[in-house]
């Protein structure tokens, strides 16, 4: 499937007509977890929540949250759950009791997701799947810095993208468990061509298939 054809525009699948979409996209920085989310969202006519664009923008803006959360950015560490956690959540919250959403980046750990997890089930709009963006993060290096040079991002040097996955590898394993657990968590194969990876995940979505694989052969 190539882009374009069926992602003009918003649409819903026939699985979004009684529920909305409400998914969560795990990956290290680079699996493409932006392209995808922003891809899935316009399909199925929901909103892309990324935790990542949103600091980022904070950062550029100077507002306080920004200037705090800046340090860690540079240093290629987790910004601290508080301060992620009021940045994003009334997004979430409003975005699950409208159409529904594509979360990117958050929760980025267990501590995040049990925080959560009460005021979303309150709400009825907690995260529905779980798609985990599988990828050697050893190969993602030259795509982080290809990024880094074409879109002039300040927090991906050599040293501060190693330092990332370095963060993600420490902390992904329990957050998969945790949507494991509940039975809401795919595997999708990053590494191939984006319209590959966007076909596994059209399958995972549209077929609601926890525990299951979907890797490329």
């Amino acid at each position: 499937m190539t882009q374009g054809g069926s992602d003009a525009g918003p649409s819903r699948s026939s699985t979004a007509h009684d529920e909305s979409v409400r998914l969560l996209l795990i990956g290290p920085p680079g699996s493409g977890k932006g392209t995808q989310g922003k891809r899935l969202a316009q399909h199925y006519g929901v909103e892309h929540i990324s935790a990542g664009d949103l600091l980022r923008h904070e950062v550029e803006t100077k507002s306080d949250i920004g200037r705090r959360a800046s340090d860690y950015m540079e240093q290629g560490e987790l910004v601290p759950d508080g301060l992620v956690y009021d940045l994003v959540m009334p997004k979430v919250l409003a975005a699950g009791k409208a159409n529904g959403y594509v979360l990117d980046g958050f929760p980025r750990s267990v501590g995040q997701a049990e925080e959560c997890r009460p005021v979303l089930d309150k709400d009825d709009v907690a995260v529905r799947l779980a798609v985990h963006l599988d990828a050697i993060p050893d190969d993602l290096m030259p795509r982080l810095l290809d990024r880094a040079r074409s879109e002039g991002r300040f927090d991906d040097t050599p040293e501060v993208i190693r330092a990332r996955l370095d963060v993600f590898n420490d902390e992904v394993e329990p957050l998969l468990d945790f949507y494991r657990d509940r039975g809401l968590l795919v595997l999708v194969d990053a590494t191939g061509a984006p319209d590959h990876v966007w076909a596994q995940l059209q399958v995972a979505v549209d077929g609601r298939q926890p525990r299951t694989d979907l890797r490329s052969g």
